[in-house]
């Protein structure tokens, strides 16, 4: 068995890790000369999850102040201002600029590398832990941790066997579980002496009653209560909605007959089912109330900037408009309704529309366009979600470290940590953030050690 000994370990080499590394290698070199500072990564590459961000574009960053980002980050976004401010989403840009990766922002505050490309993220980041004196070890997957005499054992599969004295666990959560975050370090994390706060899916695609065919669905494929897998094969419902895509429209989610949120934006249907940038934000309610058994509806606004009572006249307008015109003399009321869908709706969405609302006509339509409800039975789970909500406890660390309040040297960042953001650039600003801060106590802990 290979003993291998270093002054700090990083478990995981995604966005919080290489972050780790990084932070604590340069604060160690001015002050220890032989330092050696190790992230080991179970899959061949460093940062495949970062690689398929933003569907391959990677939106790293948002740049919205503290105040306004903090909106944006759950459950309580005050455990995050000491990572937050210690490194900025402007410090992070300026950060990936002295490694060579420039940035563009976009509409909302959002932060992208200027070649578009998730790539150029990840190499940037291999470049910065790498420059400041950090080795990342590909293919090691971590198979044991133990603790002894103050000193960290980390036993891989390949047998090998690493110690240190300080040890930051980034292993992510359980979202993509092919770019190699399977939920490892929450193991470690209650083996630790941590609690781990309930953990689910979050980012994800929600599904309406009837948009999956469910019949033949597997219980095997059904991790949690609520969770239709994205495999599941589309019903005639969720064929005629897919690939629509809404701008500009209001989305309301009820929870138990309560309004539990309400946005307004861009909405997608799917293969998944209700996605886009307002049915991501939405979904994390959604898929927390599906969990706990609560009863789940959305209600889409198409007409979010106009009243419905103004709405009704123009609806009155145009079919008074469609009547008069001799070339409607002779349709059937159904024919001549589906003139007055065109001029309300995309025309791909009217096919969708009609069979999902048969009891709408010319009265009634602007009601059921300002509410187009639609039950929700499910959701998408760790397959394809963006980020897994739940993780180990805030109350377990210290905010203005990271390191845990149960076990010395031992600290956390990134996504196992029981903090996420909507979608938009914060969560990967989260692990950013809280990863520098981890590897910068780690490394000045350590020095304190030494020192007394």
């Amino acid at each position: 068995m290979n003993h291998i000994s270093a002054d700090i370990i990083i478990i995981g080499g995604g966005a919080a890790g290489l972050m780790a590394a990084a932070g604590a290698a340069r604060t160690l070199s001015s002050r220890k000369d032989d330092a050696r500072i190790i992230v080991l990564e179970k899959m061949p590459r460093p940062g495949r999850k970062i690689m398929i961000t933003g569907k391959g574009r990677c939106n790293f960053t948002n740049l919205k102040n503290w105040n306004e980002f903090s909106e944006h980050v759950h459950p309580k976004p005050g455990f995050l201002k000491p990572s937050f401010y210690n490194l900025t989403s402007e410090k992070m840009i300026d950060y990936l600029a002295d490694v060579g990766m420039e940035s563009v922002v976009e509409r909302g505050d959002r932060a992208f590398p200027a070649s578009h490309l998730a790539s150029d993220v990840v190499d940037a980041l291999v470049r910065s832990a790498e420059y400041a004196g950090a080795e990342v070890f590909c293919g090691k997957e971590v198979r044991n941790i133990n603790r002894k005499d103050e000193i960290y054992i980390v036993e891989c599969s390949d047998s090998t066997t690493y110690q240190a004295k300080k040890l930051i666990i980034c292993t992510g959560g359980l979202s993509y579980p092919k770019t190699g975050s399977t939920g490892d370090g929450y193991h470690w994390a209650k083996e630790l002496g941590h609690s781990i706060k309930t953990l689910f899916p979050s980012l994800t695609a929600i599904v309406p009653s009837g948009y999956k065919d469910t019949t033949g669905l597997s219980k095997e494929k059904c991790v949690s209560k609520g969770h239709i897998d994205r495999s599941t094969p589309l019903s005639e419902n969720g064929n005629l909605l897919c690939g629509n895509q809404l701008k500009n429209v209001g989305l309301s989610i009820i929870i138990d007959g309560n309004l539990a949120d309400e946005e307004f934006g861009d909405l997608d249907f799917t293969d998944g089912g209700l996605e886009g940038p307002i049915g991501f934000k939405m979904s994390r309610k959604c898929v927390n109330a599906l969990i706990n058994g609560s009863k789940v509806q959305a209600l889409i606004d198409m007409k979010p900037a106009v009243e419905t009572e103004d709405l009704q006249v123009r609806v009155a307008t145009l079919w008074n408009e469609i009547a008069k015109d001799k070339r409607s003399a002779n349709k059937l009321y159904k024919d001549r309704f589906k003139i007055l869908l065109t001029k309300v709706l995309p025309m791909q969405l009217i096919p969708a529309f009609v069979k999902l609302n048969p009891n709408a006509d010319h009265k009634t339509l602007a009601k059921t366009l300002k509410g187009w409800k639609m039950e929700i039975e499910g959701y998408v789970g760790y397959e394809r979600c963006v980020v897994t909500a739940g993780g180990v406890s805030q109350e377990e660390m210290t905010p203005k470290t990271l390191e845990s309040r149960l076990v010395p040297g031992l600290y956390f960042a990134g996504e196992i940590i029981d903090l996420d953001g909507d979608t938009g650039g914060y969560n990967l600003q989260i692990a950013f953030s809280t990863g520098y801060l981890a590897g910068i106590s780690a490394a000045r802990q350590l020095i304190s050690d030494i020192q007394q």
